[in-house]
């Protein structure tokens, strides 16, 4: 049902309930979790979260994937798109664990997921809901194409949460889609 992608270095898929071990410290560190809301997760929480990501492929027919290189077969994170109930869009979203930031892998495995959220949703563009202070991910955004666009607030647990929306129309993508 959770379709598998390649790209060049990673393979993104399914998770799977062994990479619960690689996933939850990186759902457990502070850096990593700095503006995702800033409270780390425990390992119960990181098994929901999995649990979620694989729950919204069943409801929606998209959701994140499990990054993995494929020289070893290293989880490095997430990417995939998300749209949860109250959400202003259809979002290109990743997190990847600290020893794979900075190398590319963030924009290689969010170009990839959003060429597939472009060839099989009837959207008219794609988004990236990032923290203001995110200068890494703002990065990646601008580097996939997406436009820095309005500044909103969303409450998450009951707590208000200032981000950008970055933005990629269809008419864009297309520009500048470079496909497998």
């Amino acid at each position: 049902m959770i379709p598998r992608l390649a790209t060049e270095r990673l393979i993104l898929r399914d998770f799977r309930q062994e990479d619960l071990d690689h996933f939850a410290p990186f759902l457990a560190d502070e850096e990593v979790m700095r503006y995702l809301g800033g409270a780390t997760l425990s390992r119960d929480d990181s098994w929901r979260n999995m649990a979620r990501s694989a729950g919204q492929w069943l409801l929606r027919g998209y959701g994140a994937w499990a990054v993995t290189r494929k020289s070893d077969g290293a989880l490095m994170g997430r990417v995939g798109l998300l749209n949860p109930e109250g959400w202003p869009g259809l979002e290109v979203g990743w997190t990847l664990g600290r020893p794979y930031w900075g190398q590319g892998y963030a924009t290689e495995a969010a170009q990839a997921a959003m060429n597939y959220g472009f060839l099989t949703q009837g959207v008219d563009q794609l988004i990236s809901m990032i923290d203001p202070d995110n200068a890494a991910s703002q990065a990646v955004a601008a580097r996939i194409g997406e436009v820095k666009g309005e500044r909103r607030e969303h409450v998450i647990d009951g707590k208000v949460y200032p981000f950008d929306i970055w933005v990629i129309t269809r008419d864009e993508w297309r520009k500048r889609a470079v496909l497998p």
